[in-house]
C-alpha cells in the first residue's frame, strides 16, 4: 500500500531551484570581486592589475599625454585605457548575469510566498523577507551593471578620478592647474583649444550620454513593469488578497523607482549637452 506521508516530488523543486540559484549568486558575487582584474590583465598591461600600479601608471601617462600636445593617447595611456575598458566589460557581464540570477530567485521566492497560505505565518514571513531582500540586491546589481557599462563606453573619463585632482602635487599638480585654467575659459574666442582638452570634454560627454541612455531605458522598463503589474492586480480575483497585495506592492515600487532613475537620465542629458563646466567642476573637486 503506497504511503500517504511522502511529499509530492514537485514540492521539493522550488527549494532545490532556490538553493541552486543562491549558490550561483554567491559564485557570481565572488567572481565579480576577483575575476575582472584577472580577465582585464589577460591582454596587454597585466602589471596594471594591481590597483596601486594602475593609479601610478595613469598619473604618469596622463602628464606625458598632456605635455605631448597630441590628440592621440600616448602608448602608456592607451594601455591603461584599454585595460580599464576590459575591466569594466568583465564587471558589467558578471553583474548582468548576477542580476538575471537574482531576478529569477526573487520570482521563485515570491511565487512560493503566494502558494504558502497554508504553511503558517512564520514560513510566509520568511519567504516574503527573503524575496524582498533578493529584489533589493537585484536592483543594486542592476545599478552596478549600469555604472560598469558607462565605464566601458567611456573608459578614459572613468579613469580620471585616479588622478586625485584635489591632492595632486608636483608635475601632475601643475598639469591639473593648467587644465583648470584652460577649461575656465573654454571655448576661448579665437583660441584653439589644446587637443587633449577636446578629447577629455568629448569622452566626458560620452560618459554622461551612456548613463542618460541606460537610465532612460531602465525608466521605460520600470514604467512598463508597473503598468503590467497593475493590470495583473486588476485581473486578480478580489478574494485573493495576498496575490493582489503582491501585485500592487511591486507595481507601486516599480513606479516609484522610475522617478529617481528618470532624474538621473535628465541630469546626464543636461551634462552631456554642455560638458565643459561639469568637467571643470570635476577637476576642481566638485564632482
Amino acid at each position: 500500500m503506497p504511503s500517504s506521508t511522502a511529499p509530492p516530488r514537485s514540492a521539493h523543486a522550488p527549494g532545490r531551484a532556490a538553493a541552486v540559484l543562491t549558490a550561483l549568486a554567491v559564485a557570481l558575487v565572488t567572481a565579480f570581486v576577483l575575476a575582472p582584474r584577472l580577465l582585464a590583465a589577460s591582454g596587454p598591461g597585466d602589471a596594471l592589475a594591481d590597483r596601486g600600479s594602475l593609479v601610478q601608471a595613469v598619473r604618469e601617462a596622463f602628464v606625458t599625454y598632456w605635455n605631448s600636445g597630441d590628440r592621440d593617447f600616448s602608448p602608456e595611456l592607451q594601455q591603461a585605457v584599454d585595460y580599464w575598458f576590459r575591466y569594466h566589460v568583465a564587471k558589467a557581464v558578471i553583474a548582468a548575469l548576477l542580476t538575471i540570477v537574482l531576478i529569477a530567485l526573487g520570482v521563485l521566492l515570491w511565487k512560493a510566498y503566494l502558494r504558502s497560505g497554508g504553511l503558517g505565518t512564520g514560513r510566509s514571513a520568511a519567504l516574503a523577507s527573503s524575496g524582498a531582500l533578493v529584489i533589493v540586491l537585484a536592483l543594486f546589481s542592476l545599478a552596478v551593471v549600469m555604472a560598469n557599462v558607462q565605464g566601458a563606453v567611456a573608459p578614459f573619463a572613468s579613469l580620471l578620478p585616479m588622478l586625485g585632482v584635489t591632492a595632486a602635487d608636483g608635475e601632475l599638480g601643475a598639469t591639473l592647474d593648467e587644465i583648470r585654467s584652460r577649461l575656465a575659459v573654454h571655448p576661448g574666442a579665437g583660441e584653439r583649444a589644446q587637443p587633449a582638452i577636446e578629447v577629455m570634454i568629448s569622452d566626458f560627454a560620452r560618459y554622461h550620454i551612456a548613463m542618460a541612455v541606460l537610465a532612460s531605458i531602465v525608466t521605460v522598463v520600470l514604467i512598463g513593469v508597473s503598468v503590467l503589474l497593475w493590470q495583473r492586480f486588476a485581473g486578480t480575483d478580489p478574494s485573493d488578497r495576498r496575490t493582489r497585495r503582491v501585485w500592487a506592492g511591486f507595481a507601486v515600487l516599480s513606479g516609484v523607482l522610475s522617478l529617481p532613475v528618470l532624474v538621473v537620465a535628465v541630469a546626464n542629458i543636461s551634462t552631456s549637452a554642455d560638458p565643459a563646466p561639469a568637467l571643470l567642476a570635476f577637476f576642481e573637486g566638485g564632482w
